[in-house]
């Protein structure tokens, strides 16, 4: 199983993205999870990525497509991926087929969560996170309360509101996405015959 998985912030593409790992044994690949990976590594592109984040700026297309290209031969990938929340752009899926391309990896299909954007912003909005780096778990003061307000039931850390899930924020990221993100969706129906859209 070889997928992409679009949708707005919030849509659910990491839970359900985690899901399918269980059940396919396809390994869930984040670039946010990447960078901060090759951050902590001391990778040469790692030293690369935390120059770029140390200057406040975006990491380059040509600099994840490198770290994406390194990650997608790794052994776990040969069991199948998802990737989660990548490619962001045309030209990141412009430039990811092409490096699918030149690995001889055919991708299965693309899949996009469609979700109201009043449920984004309150699934958005009641989220939490651990603040440990090494656990960061997630929960949802609703849905999915942790046992002790304010602590993480996995390691004990505090579990936080993230500065980019307020509702301004929430807002700010969603009109980003619908600018920047939500046309990969034209984009892969014109792929033809591999674009799902789950509501």
């Amino acid at each position: 199983m070889k997928l992409i998985l679009l949708g707005a912030p919030g849509a659910g593409k990491g839970t359900v993205a985690k899901r399918l790992t269980k059940t396919s044994g396809a390994v869930q690949i984040s670039t946010g999870d990447i960078l901060r990976g090759a951050v902590k590594e001391g990778s040469e592109l790692g030293k690369q990525v935390a120059a770029c984040m140390a200057a406040g700026d975006l990491v380059s297309d040509a600099l994840i497509m490198r770290i994406m290209e390194a990650r997608l031969q790794e052994p776990d990938c040969d069991s199948g991926f998802l990737l989660d929340g990548f490619p962001r752009t045309i030209p990141q899926a412009e430039a990811l087929k092409e490096l699918l391309a030149k690995l001889n990896i055919e991708l299965d299909m693309a899949v996009n969560l469609d979700v109201p954007k009043d449920v984004v912003l309150d699934r958005l909005s009641t989220r939490r996170t651990c603040v440990n780096s090494d656990c960061q778990a997630i929960y949802n003061v609703k849905s999915n309360p942790p046992k002790q307000e304010g602590v993480c039931d996995k390691c004990g850390a505090a579990i936080v509101q993230r500065e980019d899930e307020t509702e301004e924020a929430i807002s700010h990221r969603l009109a980003t996405y619908e600018e920047k993100t939500a046309p990969l969706i034209g984009f892969y129906e014109a792929e033809g015959g591999r674009f799902v859209n789950e509501r």
